[in-house]
């Protein structure tokens, strides 16, 4: 019996391990939930005014109403959605009542309706701020020459336009109709992957004492 200890050990404490390991996802699980409640709550609380210095870290999210007009230039970055499939996110510098400038991303429009003329217009935006991360290896350069822009990088734009680099993306605008359609901020990008890896581990820890209960077995037969 002595020749089984040893492999029925290993079995045991190693599928104790990657059974804590997806007990720890899912800890991790619940603490993430909570996270992404908390944002959600914050991207449709009241709105307030702008933040004379808007902090990336502290006014993530914030959601503000501000008022003034879009600028004559435009930065068109390319998206895809379920609903529309290619499109073009409109970001544009806005002027506000207080002179300040800052950049809006007013929406969306599709991928045809790219260079449809968009001409200045007075509105009043409630959205949200944000400083989005949206670079990987495998975005492209921005061609900035054909206005193509595969990213916002809020302080590449803000120098692109001459503004703040503050961004405020829409989820309602107040005035003319500028043929933009608001994509909100929301908390799609954000990644919640821990529910897989949990799964990950409590498959693996299985397979483990699957295999231990196959060693064991070829252990116990006869030799011939």
């Amino acid at each position: 019996m002595r020749r089984y200890i040893f492999p029925l050990l290993v079995g045991l404490f190693g599928a104790a391990a990657l059974i804590a390991l997806g007990v720890w996802q899912l800890q991790r699980l619940d603490w993430k939930r909570g996270i992404l409640a908390e944002i959600e709550g914050r991207i449709v609380a009241d709105p307030v005014a702008l933040p004379s210095h808007p902090d990336p870290a502290a006014d993530r999210y914030l959601p503000v109403e501000v008022t003034g007009e879009t600028g004559p230039r435009e930065l068109d970055v390319l998206v895809s959605t379920h609903d529309v499939g290619a499109a073009f996110r409109i970001v544009t510098a806005f002027t506000l009542d207080d002179g300040r400038r800052i950049l809006l991303d007013e929406g969306i429009v599709p991928a045809e309706a790219k260079d449809a003329p968009r001409p200045p217009a007075h509105l009043t935006v409630i959205g949200n701020l944000h400083w989005p991360d949206e670079h990987d290896s495998f975005t492209p350069d921005n061609d900035t020459a054909a206005n193509y822009w595969y990213a916002r990088d809020v302080d590449t734009m803000a120098a692109e336009l001459g503004t703040e680099p503050v961004l405020v993306v829409a989820r309602q605008i107040i005035g003319p109709d500028v043929g933009v359609t608001p994509l909100p901020v929301d908390t799609a990008g954000i990644p919640n992957n821990h529910l897989g890896y949990a799964i990950q581990w409590f498959g693996m820890a299985a397979v483990w004492l699957g295999m231990t209960a196959l060693l064991l077995r070829r252990m116990a037969r006869p030799n011939p």
